[in-house]
């Protein structure tokens, strides 16, 4: 099975954070090479760090919560679908902060001195990337994916959790030629390896369409696409329908539209 680490793809984790000893300690926890850490100072920062990148997790220092951290903090309920992790000492002091950022939609602390050994699966396992390659490991059966080359393309095309990937670089991670793939991938009537690409991106999108604090152009952005009418002509291609209505539909929805003739390209 493809995963996020063979097929190039880096979480990007957004991090609140206003001590440099608790900066450093991160960058330690995350290194560089597997993944993309985006520190932000202000509420503001943290804000935008969700509409320039597709955020996988979130971290916020409240060791030392003030009104800014809160408002950092708040962004739990503006983007369900990114993990929040609070960064903690967890003295007994320590426990009403907690408490705090739980009722604001964090999912769980990583607790300094304590939880690092285990920090980076904790995170992992729960990021928004992550979440989406475990719900469509296996190719829906609509699809009628099931040689090996058709499977592993999928999961490669999937652990990139909606954002742009070329043909030539899933052929290249698969040993074949980019005519070769896209051949084999086609095979038995399955779709177009390009619309299946897109159906993927369309899948992501309407996930993170249905947080509040995404509109179509956000969501557009954080996953490549060149504007929202480039996400807007994708939709209608794919699904028949408009980027706003993503928000509202399951992906079973989606997969289902594309299924009833919209896997091949005309002409």
């Amino acid at each position: 099975m493809a995963s996020a680490a063979h097929s190039g793809f880096v979480p990007t984790i957004a991090v609140y954070v206003t001590h440099e000893k608790t900066r450093l300690r991160i960058r330690e926890l995350f290194p560089r090479k597997r993944w993309r850490l985006v520190f932000t100072a202000n509420p503001n920062e943290m804000s935008a760090a969700f509409r320039d990148h597709l955020v996988d997790a979130a971290l916020v220092d409240v060791a030392q919560a003030d009104e800014a951290t809160w408002q950092a903090a708040a962004l739990a309920g503006e983007f369900p679908s990114v993990p929040f992790f609070a960064v903690i000492h967890l003295r007994p002091a320590d426990i009403p902060v907690l408490a705090r950022a739980i009722a604001a939609g964090f999912v769980d602390a990583l607790v300094e001195g304590v939880d690092e050994p285990v920090a980076r699966q904790l995170v992992l396992s729960r990021c928004f990337s992550s979440r989406f390659r475990r719900a469509l490991a296996v190719p829906p059966t609509s699809l009628g994916l099931a040689t090996p080359v058709q499977v592993d393309a999928w999961r490669m095309i999937v652990s990139f959790a909606g954002t742009s990937v070329t043909t030539s670089l899933l052929a290249e991670a698969l040993g074949l030629s980019r005519e070769h793939l896209s051949r084999k991938f086609a095979v038995g009537g399955a779709p177009n390896l390009k619309r299946v690409i897109d159906l993927v991106r369309l899948l992501a999108a309407a996930e993170l369409a249905k947080n509040p604090g995404y509109d179509v152009r956000d969501v557009a952005k954080v996953l490549g696409f060149a504007s929202s009418s480039h996400l807007a002509v994708a939709a209608g291609r794919i699904s028949g329908t408009r980027p706003a209505s993503l928000a509202r539909l399951r992906a079973v929805d989606l997969i289902e539209r594309f299924a009833q003739g919209r896997t091949r390209s005309r002409g």
